[in-house]
């Protein structure tokens, strides 16, 4: 029978016994594992939420999640990042901010609702359950959100610098180049008013974080101890990062918010640029325009 080398023998060992260890090390809370979006909310209360949230004295109106699932950057989310909806870390910014009530119109919370109604039509609720018509509160607003780019390795400077460099000392750095990976991320919010299609505010975010995991190797642990959780960010914190950067740009938005008006017939009513063979919009309420000529009578 072959020997096992040293090396294989270590490594294999240390395996097991570090899955042996797995149920003993688990620690609830741990800020390695956290993301941006943190603690929790219940009504206009929030704790431990991150004190880079931008917060509303009082909110603005209530507002569902409308997020494309048929999107290509949908699909890259959960099929290649195997991360949940952005719908449920967008839940959490928002209640947290105080800024809107966020109200359920995912399929998901629109089945379970529709089952109790259906329950209680059946005749088998209990009498007082109150499940009757006309209590679902409307949804003022719709935030759609999108990942308009993300990049999981946007490195390569050790590699450059080990062009420049050559010879031993840039194989080493070309070396740390394909170690040291930048996570990158840009967001997309888009806020419409439900009543009318109107947007009402569109705002970008982005965020970006160095992966020295393979550099940290090289180092040592105990520079690996003192980076911390920089070696361990997946790509998931840093769109959580740039999904709290534009939802903080947008609220600072609206906080000097002023409605768009259109002078002449207003939203709809066929604007100010007029096309030729069509009717032209009324331009009578407008400053200094010309009133139209009279038709002749015959």
């Amino acid at each position: 029978m072959r020997k096992i080398g040293f090396p294989l023998a270590a490594v294999t060992a240390g395996m097991l016994f570090l899955a042996g260890c797995q149920t003993t090390d688990m620690q609830m809370g741990s800020q390695s594992a956290k993301t941006v979006a943190t603690g929790s909310a219940a009504g206009a209360a929030s704790t431990n939420a991150s004190s880079q949230l931008e917060r509303c004295a009082s909110p603005l109106g209530t507002v569902s999640l409308i997020e494309n699932q048929t999107a290509g950057w949908y699909t890259i989310l959960t099929g290649e990042y195997k991360l949940p909806p952005t719908s449920t870390l967008l839940r959490l910014l928002i209640q947290q901010s105080n800024c809107f009530v966020v109200v359920e119109r995912g399929a998901s919370g629109m089945n379970a609702m529709t089952r109790e109604r259906a329950i209680m039509q059946s005749g088998e609720m209990r009498k007082g359950s109150n499940f009757g018509g006309g209590q679902m509160v409307a949804s003022d607003y719709g935030i759609s959100p999108e990942i308009v780019f993300s990049d999981s390795n946007a490195g390569g400077m050790g590699a450059a610098l080990g062009g420049l460099v050559g010879g031993g000392r840039g194989q080493l750095l070309a070396g740390l180049g394909g170690s040291l990976q930048t996570k990158e991320a840009s967001t997309l919010l888009t806020l419409i008013d439900n009543r009318s299609g109107v947007q009402i505010g569109v705002s970008e975010g982005s965020a970006s974080k160095t992966d020295f995991g393979g550099f940290l190797g090289l180092a040592g642990a105990s520079a690996a101890g003192g980076i911390g959780g920089y070696s361990r960010t997946p790509q998931g914190k840093v769109i959580a990062a740039a999904f709290m950067d534009a939802f903080n740009q947008l609220v600072v938005s609206l906080r000097s918010y002023k409605a768009q008006s259109v002078q002449g017939q207003g939203l709809g009513g066929g604007g100010r640029l007029g096309v030729d063979g069509g009717a032209a919009p009324s331009q009578t309420s407008a400053p200094g325009a010309a009133k139209a000529p009279a038709r002749r009578k015959k």
